[in-house]
């Protein structure tokens, strides 16, 4: 069958079961239940103080064929899922689900028990290119991996269509009795605000911390009302980590007229204004448009509502100068933005249903005005890729792009007209990662071009000197300046399934022949 982002897609596809058809951006809303949640009370007296990872499988019973969960606050420095997945692997134990909201370089141990096994399946809302990426798209998962956002996992947990057996939560402070948070301790990571739904609806939930001090530990973010276990290991990463990627404004010139043109397109349209609310990446060129932005609210002495997002020190410093009343955070990306959320309360935490979650009572992309979005490709129908690469090789996921892309008032992709010597802008990209529907205008170093949906805006901007120019004409030129790169031979092994945020799917991505 084929949804309704056009692309072909299975009614039912082995390892995942019957397939929802993307439907629409904004098809799959109204009234929602939420699953039940299994727990075991705990009387007064009841130890849930554990020595090791192992004696904590013992008591949750650890089988073949659970799933077992993890947060990525850590990121390149998590020990946890290793630590957690070497035990499970001692014991022999196959056919395990590992949900996390993040997989990175330093996950490498999982392509082994990949290989044996012991993981058949994986759910995840971001990926890092390297070594679990890889073995995903060579087929070596016995089932097709699920490509979350960030807001669809927690609506997946919610709705009963992701059940988590056992969540291992990663705690840089806990107590014997659960209470724990991410802003102390030599771990420290900032929020744990991705574990927060894990911790309400999985049927065991252990904490894994380094730091273990008396009661209580404060102040708290997960409670010990969630909490049935708590183990002390040496370490539960290295915050170090937590740094990867780039955290800086580019210097690259390209990157800098590209920042430019996207600050004067959201100044022309109106949205550098009291009130406003931005979100962007930390990506060096992303960083750049908020520095523009910074600039445009400071000679318009605008202050803002809020920034929102992954938060970098660079966010932390336009909050400080008063340029936005508040910050909404989903995860530290380095340790400014860690000791901010420490020390001040306008740095407030959220979980990953609040921020993203379409079937709540409201997430905080809803309000945002302006998203500054990167991309691997766009189509000339606005279709965006970060999923899959050129050799069609998995390379991410949509983490909160297709959230923020839907939620906010202006969608801006801003990236250079190529890379690596191959086109950007192309007739279809690989894999659909974020319908064009909600992506509003594209900006790159040779143009501007606006979704012909969005009249309004093409209508503001025939009032100003900016390059706007067709899409089309976008994809022409770099396929002039690169050549038409040669489509991608595949097989019909399905590895990895793109979800939408609403649970439909978007997109599969299928093994490189």
């Amino acid at each position: 069958m084929k949804n309704s982002a056009g692309r072909e897609i299975p009614e039912q596809i082995e390892g995942y079961g019957q397939v929802k058809p993307f439907g629409g951006a904004f098809a799959n809303y109204g009234e929602r239940s939420k699953t039940s949640v299994k727990l075991h009370s705990v009387k007064p007296g009841e130890n849930k103080l554990v020595e090791t990872i192992d004696e904590v499988l013992d008591k949750v019973g650890i089988k073949d064929g659970m799933t077992v969960s993890f947060h990525h606050h850590l990121r390149n420095g998590d020990f946890v899922i290793n630590l957690v997945m070497e035990a499970i692997a001692k014991r022999g134990v196959k056919d395990i689900t590992v949900a996390a909201t993040g997989i990175f370089k330093i996950h490498e141990p999982l392509v082994e028990y990949i290989k044996r096994g012991i993981i058949t399946g994986i759910s995840v809302n971001y990926i890092a290119p390297g070594p679990v990426a890889t073995a995903i798209s060579k087929g070596f998962l016995k089932k097709p991996a699920v490509l979350m956002s960030h807001g669809g996992r927690p609506r997946a947990i919610e709705s009963g269509d992701l059940h988590i057996d056992i969540a291992f939560i990663a705690a840089p402070i806990a107590d014997f009795y659960g209470n724990m948070n991410g802003v102390q301790g030599k771990s420290a990571c900032g929020t744990l605000a991705y574990a927060i739904p894990d911790a309400q609806y999985a049927d065991c939930v252990v904490a894994v911390t380094d730091n273990l001090v008396p009661y209580p530990a404060f102040p708290i973010e997960i409670t010990q009302d969630f909490v049935d276990y708590v183990v002390k290991v040496e370490s539960i990463g290295d915050p170090n980590g937590i740094v990867s990627g780039t955290l800086t404004v580019t210097k690259d010139p390209v990157g800098l007229r590209i920042a430019k043109l996207a600050a004067q397109v959201i100044e022309a349209t109106g949205y550098i204004k009291e009130g406003m609310s931005f979100q962007t990446g930390a990506g060096g060129t992303s960083l750049a448009v908020a520095a523009e932005v910074r600039r445009f609210m400071k000679e318009k002495n605008v202050v803002g509502s809020f920034a929102a997002g992954g938060i970098t020190g660079y966010m932390v410093d336009m909050l400080n100068e008063g340029l936005f009343r508040a910050l909404f955070d989903v995860q530290c990306f380095d340790l400014k933005a860690i000791a901010s959320m420490r020390d001040n309360v306008k740095h407030q935490k959220m979980s990953g249903s609040l921020y993203g979650n379409p079937h709540n009572k409201g997430a905080v992309v809803n309000n945002l005005d302006v998203m500054i979005l990167g991309a691997t490709e766009i189509d000339t129908n606005f279709n965006v890729n970060v999923v899959t690469g050129s050799d069609g090789i998995i390379i991410g996921a949509s983490g909160g792009h297709n959230d923020t892309a839907a939620g906010s008032k202006l969608a801006i992709v801003v990236t250079n007209l190529t890379k690596g010597r191959l086109p950007v802008v192309k007739d279809q990209v690989f894999t659909i990662t974020t319908p064009g529907e909600t992506i509003d205008v594209l900006v790159t170093e040779r143009g501007i071009a606006v979704n012909p949906a969005r009249q309004d805006l093409i209508e503001k901007l025939k009032e100003t000197d900016l390059p706007i120019v067709p899409i089309e004409e976008l994809k022409n030129i770099a396929e002039r300046l690169t050549g038409k790169p040669e489509p991608i031979e595949l097989t019909d092994k399905i590895v990895a399934i793109v979800e939408y945020r609403d649970g439909t799917v978007i997109d599969v991505v299928k093994k490189p022949n």
